[in-house]
């Protein structure tokens, strides 16, 4: 009743649900894929123990986030459905995790057969799509502080962990538009804030939320 489909939802309709409809539990042990770049989306998956490891790469450039999300969370629903299908990202157990999967077919009969379900996937969707526009317009015009926190708090989840940046200083200065100068600059002032640690090839977001709340505050 705590993943984000089911809060609230009375226990009755939940049990009522989970007698008519085909819930797979799936284990995993430390280290396991469960989704792979490039696959086609078909189901929706729900991490119900334990944690997983999500790994975005940056197309065409040597830029990659990694999170670790852990129970109660979703994998997949703004990839299950539109014109693109296919997940950007690949997703493996960290530690031993169990996953609650649910087809596309028998997720459009849930969400069918009662409001709360629909309500609940639309405000996450919609949550999505108006952060982006958040995040488009600071990348373009933003301070390097506001630029960096955007990108990092776009591609990462609430409540996510261990938030790392893997680049190529080059690549990720060209991803945001800034000088390599300025770049350096930006990073120290942030890790002497106790924001970021950061080296040669990685950064280490160690207070995602001071990120988002230093938007407005850093000029």
């Amino acid at each position: 009743m705590d993943l984000p489909l089911f809060q609230g939802v009375s226990r009755d309709k939940l049990s009522e649900l989970i007698e008519k409809t085909p819930f797979h539990f799936l284990k995993y042990s430390d280290g396991e894929e469960i989704v792979a770049l490039g696959d086609v989306c078909t189901h929706i998956k729900f991490v119900i123990s334990g944690e997983v490891q999500m790994d975005l790469p940056c197309r065409n450039l040597r830029v990659k986030v990694s999170q670790v999300l852990s129970s109660p969370n979703v994998i997949g629903h703004d990839y299950l459905f539109g014109r693109k299908t296919i997940y950007p990202y690949n997703v493996i157990s960290h530690g031993e995790c169990g996953i609650l999967q649910i087809s596309k077919p028998d997720f459009i009969n849930i969400l069918h057969s009662d409001n709360i379900f629909l309500f609940n996937i639309l405000n996450m969707l919609s949550r999505n799509s108006q952060n982006n526009v958040d995040e488009l317009l600071s990348l373009s015009s933003g301070t390097i502080f506001e630029r960096l926190a955007f990108f990092v708090v776009s591609l990462t989840r609430h409540g996510a962990k261990d938030i790392k940046i893997t680049y190529k200083q080059k690549d990720l200065c060209t991803l945001l538009g800034i000088q390599r100068s300025s770049f350096i600059n930006a990073m120290d002032r942030l890790k002497e804030i106790g924001v970021i640690d950061y080296s040669l090839s990685e950064i280490k977001i160690t207070d995602r939320r001071a990120m988002l709340d230093m938007v407005h505050s850093i000029d």
